[in-house]
């Protein structure tokens, strides 16, 4: 999708023109800047039966111009999210064409600076198929040219840049997770993150360290050596860092830890082969915090960031651990290992553990790490965990500055219990059936040391589309949780 600003000398002629139509309860209102075109719309006997309710369109041919008029309702009622929606879907259902936008009229009530945010932030997310493995794709996009009066160059530039920046992020998390196993595993998306940031991360102060299995041993990860233990593959370590060009004592420093399973079989807790369909997405958790990382890092976040991404798959062969085994994590607490499906908090325990010792002011993970949630929010809802109020706070904040759905749950002391084990320090699942988001979550506390403020994302229902949200895919990854990461990161 290109996107650019129609200069005063500049004359085209566009395929289609998008204009804005209100309805103030009496008649309809169509926003043109040029007076003579919104007569001649007017006029036209298509536009008497048009009510221009939100989310009705219509298009109108002229002698001179196609006119897709893009219904808003009430000016006074427009909300942000609902707003987002109509300018996607409007967005969606155009193909292929040489688009102007009419802007002014479309800002009236969220202002010319929101609402050209919206508006770029759209066609970057709605620019999006996963088709490389189809013989055929179309590479044919669509190009709009925004006509305003209220838009300098430097303004459009600058949210053209930063939407940019935060939607390649979003569709690169989209790429990793849609990604198929058997092209996608710990080692090739360990290399295919450092190849990223060598290109498009150039100069932008990232550091890259990559421990290999021989390096996650010596660092006694044995949780996340336990999970790889049934793997054809070395497990992968990725710990990425950023340092702001301003730097000082004062800097806050933020560490992301995110689940990578490649592919989750589920080991000798085998899953039935319907549960098995989709687990290319678990490791949704770290292409996630990948994307939010990339995000700030783009936009030069005055946060020092830290990114470590815990890589294998959860597979199956004779060396694979056998539920019973109790294992010692990197932090010295042993777990006994009761259900090898339960594998995504064994790599994120070791791999927090190795974030604390780094004494970041707060740490994030993200996972797709329970079905519980699921059933508790369905695949619109995301939960947020943790031991700091004030963290949960601010991201639940970030989450409402973008329009997604975060929602709080408790670790309690009920929880906490459920998670130790008679013959071992803890245990890695509670009780069947019980809470099974929260006590997850509370088996992950015991993995936070240096008193640091953590907040855990189960992203379990919404890294799948599945999506009631036009600027998602239909189906497939949705990037879901990058956006509000990223917005923490940067504010």
């Amino acid at each position: 999708m290109k996107a650019s600003l129609k200069l005063r000398s500049q004359t085209s002629k566009s395929s289609l023109k998008l204009v804005a139509a209100y309805n103030s309860g009496k008649k309809i209102q169509i926003e043109v800047s040029d007076k003579s075109e919104g007569k001649e719309l007017s006029s036209s006997k298509f536009v008497s039966e048009f009510k221009a309710k939100f989310g009705e369109n219509l298009y109108v041919n002229t002698n001179e111009q196609r006119y897709l008029l893009v219904g808003l309702g009430d000016s006074k009622k427009i909300e942000t999210e609902k707003f987002r929606r109509n300018i996607a879907k409007t967005i969606k259902s155009i193909k292929n064409e040489k688009v102007e936008v009419d802007f002014d009229g479309f800002s009236k009530k969220l202002g010319a600076d929101k609402t050209l945010d919206i508006f770029l932030e759209c066609l970057y997310l709605c620019d999006y198929s996963f088709n490389k493995y189809k013989s055929k794709s179309s590479d044919k996009k669509s190009e709009y040219l925004f006509n305003s009066k209220k838009i300098t160059k430097a303004k459009f530039d600058k949210s053209n840049d930063k939407n940019q920046s935060i939607s390649s992020s979003v569709n690169i998390c989209r790429d990793y997770v849609n990604e198929t196993p058997n092209h996608l595993n710990s080692e090739v998306y360990a290399a295919s993150i450092e190849k990223d940031i060598k290109k498009n991360l150039k100069g932008k102060r990232v550091k890259v360290k990559i421990l290999k299995k021989s390096e996650i041993k010596k660092e006694k990860m044995d949780l996340f050596l336990s999970v790889n233990a049934g793997s054809a593959y070395e497990p992968r370590l990725v710990h990425l860092t950023y340092t702001p060009k301003k730097s000082n004592k004062n800097t806050k420093h933020i560490a992301l830890v995110g689940k990578g399973i490649t592919f989750d079989t589920g080991g000798y807790s085998l899953k039935p082969s319907g549960s098995m369909m989709g687990m290319k997405f678990d490791m949704g958790g770290s292409a996630t915090l990948y994307g939010a990382f990339r995000a700030a890092v783009l936009q030069e976040s005055k946060n020092k960031i830290t990114c470590i991404l815990a890589m294998t798959d959860n597979a199956v062969n004779s060396k694979a651990t056998m539920p019973d085994s109790i294992v010692k994590g990197r932090n010295g607490k042993t777990v006994e290992i009761l259900n090898t499906d339960a594998e995504g908090r064994l790599i994120l325990a070791d791999a927090l553990d190795y974030a604390c010792d780094l004494k970041p002011d707060a740490i994030i993970d993200a996972a797709t790490l329970t079905g519980a949630c699921l059933v508790a929010f369905g695949t619109e809802v995301c939960a947020i965990l943790g031991n700091d109020q004030k963290l949960v706070d601010s991201i639940m904040k970030s989450s409402k500055n973008v329009n997604e759905y975060l929602w709080q749950l408790p670790i309690i002391d009920e929880y906490r219990n459920h998670m130790k084990s008679k013959i071992a320090d803890l245990k890695n699942i509670g009780k069947a059936r019980m809470a099974g988001t929260a006590t997850a979550a509370a088996f992950l506390e015991n993995f936070i040391k240096n008193d640091i403020s953590w907040a855990h994302l189960d992203i379990a229902g919404v890294c799948d589309s599945q999506s009631h949200l036009p600027y998602c895919p239909a189906s497939g990854a949705s990037g879901l949780m990058v956006r509000t990461v990223s917005d923490y990161l940067m504010n």
